[in-house]
């Protein structure tokens, strides 16, 4: 199995921090985002490549961190250089299935995100499936599932409707960016793409999906991090660490390198 990490973002609503790094490198506690998710998905035992798909503006960041890792890493430029140019998640995912040229199964993950539990458990509950599989949690705040995607399972967890921000919910099951992609579905992003599926976001991709083939939704066991502003990274600062610390500049992952 193949884990892409999609880290191609410019993280604007974290400026200044973000400004001229990339946010899954900033730090939680003594490890990068980044390193919080690699640390857990290698102790599975089951990912041997990981791929780091950047834009051209941070992939220099990216390969100083990569030479500090022991697994196998690959960093891809997407060769975009600002927010506006960005080629959005899924053109993301196949430009590195492409470049690579893939043939495996697929793990896809957001760089910016982190899970209170391990990921381990979504990768034992795609085994027992044997579909394609996302991640489901509960969301009370209409306006959070407006901007998320929102699935509608069936008893044995198999998608029936799945979409990305819906003006109107139609359940209170929200989708972060973790998804399970058998190497059959992986094959037909080229397909979906072509066909019209929007490329903005990750979830697009497991909404075009789950339309045409079986897919299903585990629902976590545990909560998940978005960070995308200030807030939510003290937020998870307080969580990881039992400490309030507050984001600055001085704790970051900064490679010797690239200090200025």
């Amino acid at each position: 199995m193949k884990c892409i990490i999609l880290a191609a973002g410019y993280a604007t609503r974290l400026y200044p921090l973000t400004e001229n790094f990339p946010k899954p490198l900033l730090k939680v506690g003594d490890r990068t985002i980044m390193d919080r998710l690699v640390d857990d998905i290698s102790a599975s035992g089951t990912v041997d490549r990981f791929i780091v798909v950047s834009n051209h503006k941070f992939a220099g960041h990216f390969k100083d961190w990569a030479l500090c890792r022991s697994e196998a890493i690959s960093i891809l430029d997407d060769g975009t250089s600002s927010n506006d140019t960005r080629l959005g998640a899924v053109r993301d995912i196949r430009f590195a299935i492409d470049s690579l040229h893939l043939e495996d199964d697929l793990l896809i993950i957001a760089g910016d995100n982190l899970l209170d539990f391990s990921i381990l458990s979504f990768l034992h509950y795609a085994e027992s499936k044997k579909t394609s599989c996302i991640m489901r949690y509960p969301e009370t705040d209409t306006a959070r599932l407006r901007k998320s995607g929102v699935v509608t399972v069936d008893e044995n967890d198999l998608i029936l409707r799945m979409e990305e921000k819906p003006a109107v919910p139609e359940s209170r099951w929200c989708c972060p960016p973790f998804y399970f992609y058998t190497r059959q579905d992986a094959a037909r992003i080229g397909e979906a793409v072509d066909s019209g599926c929007p490329v903005d976001t990750p979830g697009s991709l497991a909404v075009w999906l789950s339309s045409r083939t079986a897919v299903h939704a585990m629902e976590m066991p545990g909560r998940r991090y978005d960070i995308g502003n200030l807030e939510s990274y003290r937020e998870v600062q307080k969580h990881f660490t039992g400490s309030p610390e507050q984001a600055n500049v001085n704790s970051l992952y900064l490679p010797a390198q690239r200090q200025q």
